[in-house]
């Protein structure tokens, strides 16, 4: 079974994450979700880990089996992390190499799975030049990207900025997994 690690961090689009860890447990995937503390105020743990029957990872401190270091653990067992939403704040950090919560000392910690970054954010912060300046160093790293798209935002504007539609992200990580062989 091919293991998917879902990074869920602090947007409005959190319960669209919901439906992608639905859709991919479904489809016979193991999925791991971890949420920043943001993400913790639009959701609890509790809905997606009724979804794929795991456990939540949210605290880096959090008193795991002490017999393993839980992000090297994730990390190491992943076939695929998918980001999703992906704030500003978050594409920042990863690609300041910054690793201060159980999220981004995932992603810091991967060896060989790909990260999928799905941005989701306002027009204004998608378009600002920081925030491009960074989807840029990171694409040139192999990070890869499944491109906002233009919509009625929850803040009232319209343009690009709002996360992919969950069956393009869901198809394009299944794309990548099926490449790898078996579920």
């Amino acid at each position: 079974m091919k293991n998917v690690l879902l990074c869920v961090t602090g947007s409005i689009a959190v319960y669209k994450a919901a439906e992608i860890a639905n859709r991919l447990t479904k489809d016979g995937y193991n999925v791991e979700v971890i949420m920043t503390d943001s993400a913790l105020r639009f959701v609890t743990p509790l809905t997606f880990q009724t979804l794929t029957k795991n456990k939540v990872h949210t605290d880096m401190f959090a008193d795991y089996e002490p017999s393993r270091v839980e992000h090297i653990s994730l990390a190491k067992k992943a076939d695929l992390c998918l980001v999703a939403p992906a704030t500003a704040n978050v594409i920042g950090k990863i690609a300041g190499g910054i690793a201060d919560d159980m999220v981004t000392t995932v992603i810091m910690a991967l060896e060989h799975a790909p990260v999928f970054v799905c941005p989701a954010m306002n027009t204004n912060m998608y378009e600002n030049p920081t925030v491009q300046k960074n989807i840029k160093y990171l694409a040139e790293l192999g990070y890869r990207f499944v491109e906002p798209k233009n919509s009625h935002l929850a803040c009232g504007d319209t343009g690009k900025g709002a996360l992919a539609d969950v069956d393009l992200i869901v198809s394009t990580a299944e794309a990548y997994l099926e490449g790898l062989g078996e579920k």
